[in-house]
């Protein structure tokens, strides 16, 4: 039975890698369009006005969301930051790219290790003839051959760790991780502010290039420390007086977060790039509650597998070909971004992904949903002592271990889509087949090495 449902497994991932939607032949003499990714750091499910925040104003964010497509169902592949990263950047579970947990920078705490082999979604799109940059956080690796310029993008100017411990001197135990390229440069300023402005000046380089570009911006906020600027926290706290002290600090990272979107989208739009660019925008994961995030109205937070630790807020816009104002429950994953980029862009995936494109979806084309188990787990020292979290969603089902050692949990997420009622005692035949599918992927875990040779 385990065997069986591996191959039924590999065999449904092995098809995400046929065709494009958009052929190849499509584009003969015509100009792909660029790609933006945003991506943020541990923003909550309810942190957006879009997404029902009452006491934070996002109108940038909201307004991307607005003219695109927003995603009410759209998951982070891992409730922690490294695995969601590898698996946007490769279209695959992050275990199968060699990522379980969170890569950092002393070698006893570090969970995971980039396959070096691994073919990218930046390798592919340069291949295809476009440029490649990575502006902000990479946190996939401190040392060759995982660098950002190793792994595929032309430019790099950005964070090569994991958090700052601080948003104004940009450093992480002691050392300056901050990047222009492979050399190390010392910026001032806060990093929300660093990341946008170096956004906008390669949105704006590039508005005279006749190459497309992939621009990767990946923003640390709002992840900790949660240190907001002062006019920022002043402006939240005068708006709303009630505001809890630490909500407030947390609200005010994320409003600057979205002026510094705006400023991208503005850039995107004074440089006349604006309806030749897909922009996408996700979180690598949901928000810490202690820190002030809400992931209302879910159960949970960053780091657990409950619905609030990995259902995120994300939209994609791209005007003229998406239909503004649109709203989607397809279930998705940040794995999919990678062929459905590429797909927009009719090129061919060429390797082997476990993502697929929602492209159509998007398009406002009909598209079925996919009959597939999604997987997530996350490995860790600590409290874990090195072992993992798992979870799997099959349609409305889904099954988890909370901690590690801890009884699976059995959920119905159509009818408690608050993970109220554990059904592991009642549903005894789901509870059954969902956990032996668990353990049967679990078998291929160790498949890729996560620690360096």
């Amino acid at each position: 039975m385990a065997h069986s449902n591996r191959r039924e497994f590999l065999s449904l991932t092995a098809g995400a890698a046929a065709g494009a939607l958009i052929s190849e032949a499509a584009y003969a003499g015509k100009k792909r369009p660029n790609i933006l990714v945003i991506l943020v750091d541990d923003l909550g499910y309810g942190d957006l006005s879009a997404y029902g925040a009452p006491d934070l104003k996002t109108p940038n964010i909201d307004a991307l969301i607005a003219e695109g497509m927003r995603f009410d169902c759209f998951y982070a592949n891992c409730p922690v930051c490294s695995p969601t990263r590898a698996s946007l950047l490769t279209g695959r579970y992050p275990h199968r790219v060699g990522v379980p947990g969170v890569i950092r920078t002393h070698a006893d705490n570090s969970w995971g290790y980039l396959d070096p082999h691994c073919v990218t979604l930046q390798d592919r799109l340069r291949s295809a003839g476009y440029t490649t940059a990575l502006v902000g956080k990479w946190h996939l690796g401190l040392e060759s051959p995982n660098k950002p310029n190793q792994r595929g993008f032309d430019f790099f100017h950005g964070f090569l760790g994991d958090m700052m411990d601080d948003y104004f001197n940009h450093r992480r135990h002691g050392i300056n991780y901050m990047r222009l390229d492979d050399q190390e440069i010392d910026p001032q300023g806060h990093a929300t502010d660093l990341f946008t402005d170096w956004a906008c000046d390669y949105i704006r380089r590039q508005s005279s290039s006749s190459q497309p570009f992939f621009l990767y911006l990946a923003y640390n906020a709002p992840h900790s420390p949660i240190q907001p600027r002062e006019d920022w926290l002043k402006r939240i706290q005068q708006r709303e007086p009630h505001i809890d002290p630490q909500r407030a600090k947390f609200g005010a990272l994320v409003e600057h977060l979205d002026d510094g979107v705006g400023k991208v989208m503005k850039t995107l739009h004074d440089a006349g790039l604006d309806e030749k660019t897909l922009v996408v925008f996700s979180s690598d994961n949901g928000g810490r509650l202690h820190f002030g995030a809400c992931n209302d109205p879910l159960r949970g937070e960053k780091g657990a597998l409950y619905e609030g630790g990995i259902r995120v807020p994300t939209a994609v816009r791209w005007p003229g070909r998406i239909p503004a104002a649109a709203c989607s429950n397809r279930i998705a994953l940040t794995m999919d971004i990678m062929p459905t980029v590429l797909d927009a862009a009719g090129i061919k995936v060429q390797s082997e992904i476990d993502g697929h494109t929602f492209l159509p979806t998007l398009l406002g084309r009909n598209q079925p949903p996919l009959d597939r188990d999604l997987f997530f787990i996350r490995r860790e020292g600590g409290a874990f002592q090195g072992r993992t979290i798992e979870a799997i969603r099959r349609g409305d089902w889904k099954i988890m271990r909370p901690m590690p050692g801890e009884s699976l949990e059995l959920f119905n997420l159509q009818s408690d889509p608050r993970e109220y009622m554990n059904k592991a005692g009642v549903e005894t035949r789901v509870y059954a087949e969902l956990g032996g599918r668990l353990l049967d992927e679990m078998a291929t875990y160790d498949d890729v090495p996560w620690q360096p040779p």
